[in-house]
């Protein structure tokens, strides 16, 4: 348990370009105990991050994202700077999980099942990763 000082964290965050697949997703993740943020680009989930990445418990990804970083480069970013941040990349390319994604990132074909997503989802919550010392 954290200390007021350092709330724990409880957001998830999508970043999803087509709008139904994003749409799908937050209403899925919204039936969690999770707050849900909505960006379409990794440079705008990048953002959020520097902003508010200490009360983001999860990142689900789209490996192939519009602008000049993918899911991917997003989740090398995220796992170096919140290495805390459980980190979720999803693709309908089942070749994108071997193209080298960090260690601990977890990997779900579209289309995907929700009972999938929402154990990422209750891991992030339930069991967190720790932080680095």
């Amino acid at each position: 348990m954290m200390d007021a000082q350092h709330p724990e964290p409880h957001v998830a965050l999508i970043v999803e370009d087509e709008p139904y697949v994003r749409e799908l997703a937050a209403a899925l993740l919204e039936e969690t105990a999770l707050d849900v943020v909505e960006v379409e680009t990794a440079e705008a989930a990048l953002d959020y991050l520097k902003e508010q990445g200490s009360e983001v418990a999860l990142v689900f990804a789209d490996v192939r994202l519009p602008g000049e970083m993918d899911g991917v480069h997003l989740a090398k970013a995220a796992c170096t700077l919140w290495p805390t941040i459980r980190i979720v990349l999803t693709s309908g390319d089942p070749n994108a999980a071997s193209d080298g994604l960090p260690e601990g990132v977890t990997f779900i074909p579209k289309p995907w099942r929700g009972l999938d997503v929402l154990v990422q989802a209750e891991k992030a919550v339930q069991d967190p990763l720790p932080p680095v010392a």
